[in-house]
């Protein structure tokens, strides 16, 4: 007679604790031993371990972990802006708000029910918002850790205003690297990109993949669903795969600019790299009522990896 294999309580799998500042974090696990820990400071993910143990998403050794500014590293919500044109503060300002546990979120659709393990958080606009950014807004975050150790974030952004808004949005993910010297990305071959560090000009990329000699700040548009970050060092690949984010920024802040960030070391610039799924050249228009979604999907595997588009 045969045995009938044990269940997995992701309720179990699912830990609350505090930081040292005493706001809440939730950590998910799966039965391989992989991990996540999510803040309700900003939703932020502040880490993301595989089966091994190993950490894949940088945090900067001199990140401030204080309201109300956002740590540096991990992967900051970024909303209603990325960058500093629109609201006040640089990538908008919810990375820098308390979010809440949604007990009992809107149902998603059918093919986000893999998850081990999960944690609905909800942020609604204040009358303090309102101040510098006046929209009504509701923005929803699950942030699922899969069998297979994939971390995925879908957001749900509903405009609960009486008028139009439009807003713009990025995951602004920080992938530990073993040498950004002997790092790739594959997939954005071809494609135009907004270069930050020269007033946002258009260029199209030349290259047959992107690599890093200096500081590199940019905007790829129109990008396809699935890309490809190579470290070739540790012989492992990222993929990035995303729903409703048709941007890619790809940013490292290399020597100079690396000393001149009070939250970052001198040398930290070569094991990070930023590249991070979002909505930027065309801002996404919501009337009242109405409600957009993105998704992203963080896989990592050996980097005999074939990326096939």
């Amino acid at each position: 007679m045969g045995h009938s294999a044990p269940v997995w309580d992701y309720r179990a799998a699912t830990e609350i604790t505090k930081d040292w500042n005493g706001i809440d974090q939730v950590v998910l696990r799966n039965p391989k031993g992989a991990s996540a820990r999510i803040s309700l400071h900003g939703g932020q993910v502040c880490s993301w371990r595989n089966e091994q143990g190993e950490e894949l998403l940088f945090t900067s050794s001199k990140a401030i972990f204080k309201a109300p500014k956002a740590m540096r590293g991990g992967i900051p919500i970024c909303f209603p802006q990325f960058g500093s044109c629109g609201s006040p503060e640089q990538h908008g300002f919810v990375k820098n708000k308390i979010w809440t546990i949604d007990e009992n979120p809107p149902p998603l659709c059918s093919n986000d029910i893999d998850a081990c393990s999960f944690v609905d958080l909800l942020y609604r606009s204040s009358e303090e918002d309102l101040k510098f950014w006046p929209y009504s807004f509701e923005l929803r975050l699950r942030v699922s850790l899969l069998p297979c150790g994939d971390l995925v974030l879908r957001s749900r952004v509903r405009n609960v205003n009486g008028k139009p808004f439009g807003f713009s949005f990025a995951y602004h993910t920080h992938l530990v690297v073993s040498d950004i010297s002997e790092v790739r990305i594959e997939g954005l071959e071809t494609l135009d990109f907004l270069d930050n560090l020269c007033q946002k000009e258009r260029f199209t990329e030349q290259g047959d993949a992107i690599t890093f000699e200096s500081e590199v700040d940019r905007v790829y548009v129109s990008t396809p669903n699935v890309v490809a970050v190579l470290d070739h060092e540790r012989k492992r690949t990222y993929v990035i795969r995303k729903e409703g984010l048709p941007d890619v920024v790809v940013w490292n802040p290399w020597e100079k600019k690396s000393k001149a960030m009070v939250d970052f070391g001198d040398e930290e610039y070569k094991q990070m790299l930023c590249v991070n799924g979002a909505a930027l050249e065309s801002p996404i228009m919501l009337r009242p009522g109405e409600e957009w979604t993105g998704k992203l999907q963080l896989t990592v595997v050996p980097s005999s990896f074939s990326l096939d588009l």
